[in-house]
């Protein structure tokens, strides 16, 4: 597997994928779906498929392919070495889904839950495929949620295809076991060759298992986390296990705001509720955000009552309500 792409830039989602085998895009395929690494508060989330032609399906059971997590990292290892070896009629594709992605999904002004960007990635590697030609006509797939909901959305979204969602898959069916190995083997690389690019001193790699619970995981959290920026770009923030460390141990942030820097897409991208407001002092907690009244006078930054309303509007940028910044929305100046 080719990682340079998300050792560039870890902040998005990386794909990645084998050569389409030539019977794959001749003869009826069987594709799996599975996922490794949903609930760590480090790393990526890894999407994976792996696919074959209905005719050479023993030949993948005959590797004798097991849920991801029974197996050992050697085995996996080994076997995804054998699958790569036989890609004469075995594919595969991988969609490695960032900490960052993953987290302003969730914290979003609209709310992208888990389980809805977890669908969409399964549904895109499946079109994906499709892309590239294999000739799908059946899909199993490693539940997420409700199993009957899923298999009712994804057979909506490719009716020509026959789709079956179950719980524990990976341990049901062989080309779903394939596609664990191949995105837990994924994980395991991103997550040891992962590029902190916030250079950060006595980087300790011992992360433990990366899930909320281990206690190594967390002492790693407490050790890296920064007061003011808090955690590196490998943390899950919007977890609440590092949401609780930042609470404790990251700095509240203080700073000035004018009337005018609280319209509706003022300067500071401020909430319309927040319209109106006379001078103040706001004070943002990692996970909360109040308001404190001070007196006017000698506080810095305030001074007189009177100069609040000599305020003139062209000393704060006016920039676009943020509906438009977050979605890269920008007027058009020509038809």
């Amino acid at each position: 597997m080719d990682f340079r792409e998300l050792e560039r830039d870890n902040m998005g989602r990386c794909r990645l994928n084998s050569p389409v085998p030539a019977v794959c895009r001749k003869e009826p395929c069987v594709l799996g779906v599975d996922e490794a690494g949903r609930g760590p508060v480090l790393g990526p989330m890894v999407y994976a498929i792996c696919y074959c032609p209905l005719s050479r399906l023993a030949d993948l059971e005959a590797l004798k392919v097991a849920d991801s997590k029974t197996l050992s990292e050697s085995e996996r290892d080994r076997l995804f070495a054998k699958m790569e070896e036989d890609g004469d009629f075995v594919g595969w594709a991988l969609d490695v889904l960032s900490p960052n992605l993953i987290s302003t999904s969730m914290l979003g002004r609209v709310k992208y839950n888990l389980n809805s960007l977890s669908h969409d990635t399964a549904v895109g590697l499946v079109q994906h495929a499709l892309d590239q030609g294999v000739k799908v006509v059946q899909v199993f797939v490693d539940t997420v949620g409700l199993p009957e909901t899923y298999q009712e959305r994804l057979q909506q979204r490719f009716p020509s295809i026959e789709v079956t969602v179950k719980a524990k898959a990976d341990a049901l069916y062989p080309v779903v076991s394939a596609a664990s190995i191949c995105a837990k083997v994924a994980r395991d690389q991103a997550v040891k060759n992962w590029q902190f690019v916030e250079k950060l001193q006595d980087l300790d790699t011992n992360y433990g298992s990366g899930y909320p619970n281990d206690p190594k995981t967390k002492v790693w959290l407490r050790k890296h986390v920064e007061p003011v920026f808090g955690f590196p770009q490998f943390v899950r923030f919007s977890w609440r296990t590092a949401q609780s460390i930042l609470e404790k141990e990251a700095e509240s942030i203080l700073w000035w705001v004018s009337q005018w820097c609280c319209e509706e897409g003022g300067g500071l991208g401020l909430s319309p509720a927040w319209e109106g407001c006379p001078p103040g002092r706001w004070s943002l907690s990692p996970l909360l955000t109040h308001r404190e009244d001070l007196p006017t006078g000698d506080q810095e930054g305030l001074g007189r009552i009177t100069s609040y309303f000599n305020e003139s509007p062209r000393n704060c940028p006016h920039l676009p309500h943020r509906y438009f910044q977050e979605r890269g929305l920008e007027s058009a100046t020509t038809l």
